[in-house]
């Protein structure tokens, strides 16, 4: 039998099928979306691209949208989805004068819903004042939380009028300079009560492996501990048993310490939340700026951020 070489023709008579889409798999049609919403994945903290703390935020787009109303399963899923620490969805709320500051409902998601995540809701807040989302020359937005509280944030140019820049960012590392501006959080101070070290360092020797405590603290409301270290080098050395940190801390673990000297900040300081799905918050590295208002109990807390990424959820 003789088979023909590659490129001769072949005079050999072929058996074609009398119904050739008979061999055909029928497809059935892709559904069709209803409702997209708008999308973007931002760096809090820093100005250069990933570098700081991820978020995605999602706009629920449409007249009526309500993160209230929005499937919470859904919500979890689209997290998921991203896979970034934290993913915020928000919906327009309503206002009552056409001055005030543009008002959003916020929920933040890890694989659990959390009542709040500070670099989420600026990474947010530079979304919604940087991308075109709120009106031309809005310079705040406010947003209702799940607890009801509301926060305001606010757009800041970087030169302060000392000349100093109104923000700590990465340009005297990287020499870059994305937009002149940061965004402002103003936050309520969280109250704090002393705990027994006791009770806290025999249950992580793995983590803490030695170091220097200096003091031990929780939050009154929700938990959380906080952890102070006699410097920011043994913050860094640190090698985290999440497992420990599971199983000591209710919510989250803050860990701190002082800066070297020279460094250009103040402290150090490392989040983990094993029991929200987030090992730790970012270990890329960013900077922020704290304010304390003692008169007033408020918080300001000061960052850049850049948007990495931008586009279309289907739903």
């Amino acid at each position: 039998m003789s088979v023909p070489w590659a490129g001769e023709r072949d005079s050999r008579p072929c058996k074609a099928s009398a119904s050739p889409s008979s061999h055909l798999r029928r497809v059935p049609a892709m559904p069709t979306s209803t409702r997209s919403h708008r999308f973007a994945v931002v760096d809090a903290f820093t100005d250069v691209p990933f570098r700081g703390n991820p978020a995605a935020v999602c706009l629920l787009d449409g007249a009526g949208a309500r993160v209230h109303d929005a499937d919470r399963k859904w919500m979890l899923a689209v997290a998921a989805e991203f896979n970034a620490p934290v993913t915020a969805f928000l919906a327009a709320a309503d206002t009552d004068t056409d001055t005030a500051a543009p008002r959003f409902h916020i929920r933040s998601h890890t694989l659990l819903q959390v009542e709040l995540c500070g670099h989420a809701t600026l990474a947010t807040a530079h979304f919604l004042l940087t991308g075109g989302v709120v009106r031309s020359g809005a310079d705040a937005v406010e947003f209702i939380t799940l607890s009801g509280m509301v926060l305001t944030a606010r757009l800041l140019v970087k030169e302060a009028g000392n000349g100093k820049r109104a923000c700590n960012d990465d340009f005297s590392v990287h020499r870059v300079d994305r937009g002149g501006f940061c965004i402002e959080l103003d936050f309520p101070v969280a109250s704090v009560e002393e705990c027994a070290s006791g009770e806290v360092m025999p249950a992580m020797p793995d983590t803490l492996n030695g170091a220097s405590v200096v003091n031990i603290c929780k939050t009154s409301t929700i938990g959380d501990l906080m952890i102070e270290l006699s410097s920011g080098e043994e913050v860094a050395r640190l090698h985290p048993n999440f497992k420990e940190i599971q199983e000591c801390a209710k919510r989250a673990m803050i860990i701190t310490g002082p800066a070297p000297i020279g460094s250009q900040v103040d402290f150090i300081t490392r989040l983990f939340a094993p029991n929200l799905g987030v090992n730790e918050a970012s270990s890329r590295g960013g900077t922020l700026r704290l304010e304390l208002d003692e008169h007033a109990q408020r918080v300001r807390i000061r960052g850049e951020a850049v948007t990495v990424m931008v586009g279309t959820l289907l739903d």
